[in-house]
């Protein structure tokens, strides 16, 4: 069993080209559902491993509705995602005639709205004193997340020359290994300039952009980390995360009048209806406004 863990494995990673992050998610799903479904005597096994031959649908729903009473629906429909993408592997490699996961229905998602801040809390976040070279990178990394909308992963993969400042411009690495070039503003552009003359003394080991106190790249969670700290300092009673303020991003752009698509292509979204989510965010303000200040309202 643990070798053809490591060939699903491996076949994520080449095949599927998905990245490091979601093969390990995928190989965790896979190893619960294994488990689980051992646990519960709901498969037959031969020479000590499962039987796929004889596998069926039921399996599947009784470790969805295990699921259930221990996660959010987003997360059992990841889960099922990654117990079909099992399937389809094991159908490739013989063990397996049917999808028998995708007679399975995905859970109904949860409609919740994306968190994001208000301009007003926007500019306190932002509204940091001091000097310093720690300072400076943190400045130059909340300004870049609000001013281009990348995801916490594309923000510290970026290299030295992935940015140009003269054209305002950054180029990212999305989802699927695919290049993207973002807009930066003028504040994020100022406050990476600034960054750039501190970095020099903090002994970087490589060409990546934003690094920690050793000279290393700086990972996810110290950008989760810086994030809170200064949201934290100014006040603001969210959870705010790198993507509440991708959300940020893309709802105050729609809030301005940008045009959905021109949303989606900076946001590196596949799916229109992905960057969709940002109109409902909108239309929830305008009813605010018009039953606060329309006198027949």
């Amino acid at each position: 069993m643990e070798q053809l863990i490591q060939n699903f494995r491996e076949y994520l990673g080449s095949e599927r080209n998905y990245s490091k992050h979601t093969v390990k998610a995928y190989i965790t799903d896979i190893g619960e559902f294994l488990r689980v479904i051992k646990e519960k005597k709901l498969v037959g096994e031969k020479a000590g491993a499962i039987d796929f031959e004889k596998l069926d649908e039921t399996p599947v729903r009784a470790y969805i509705s295990w699921l259930y009473t221990r996660n959010s629906r987003s997360s059992i429909s990841r889960k099922l995602a990654s117990v079909r993408t099992f399937f389809e592997f094991l159908i490739r490699k013989g063990a397996l005639k049917n999808n028998l996961a995708k007679l399975v229905p995905t859970p109904r998602g949860e409609k919740r709205l994306p968190t994001f801040l208000t301009v007003d809390e926007v500019v306190k976040l932002l509204s940091i004193e001091g000097s310093g070279a720690l300072l400076s990178r943190d400045v130059a990394v909340l300004e870049l997340l609000y001013s281009s909308g990348l995801r916490v992963s594309e923000l510290v993969g970026i290299n030295l020359n992935d940015i140009d400042l003269k054209n305002l411009t950054v180029k990212v690495l999305g989802k699927g290994n695919k290049e993207r070039i973002v807009p930066v503003g003028s504040k994020a552009a100022q406050a990476l300039d600034e960054y750039l003359h501190e970095r020099l003394g903090m002994n970087p080991g490589g060409d990546h952009l934003f690094v920690n106190t050793r000279g290393d790249r700086l990972n996810v969670r110290s950008v989760d980390r810086i994030i809170k700290k200064y949201a934290l300092l100014a006040g603001i009673p969210k959870n705010v995360s790198p993507h509440v303020l991708r959300h940020t991003f893309a709802t105050h752009l729609l809030g301005g009048g940008a045009d959905l698509r021109a949303i989606q292509e900076m946001l590196g979204h596949k799916s229109l209806s992905t960057t969709q989510r940002y109109t409902h965010t909108s239309i929830e303000k305008l009813m605010e406004i018009y039953d606060k200040t329309h006198p027949r309202a």
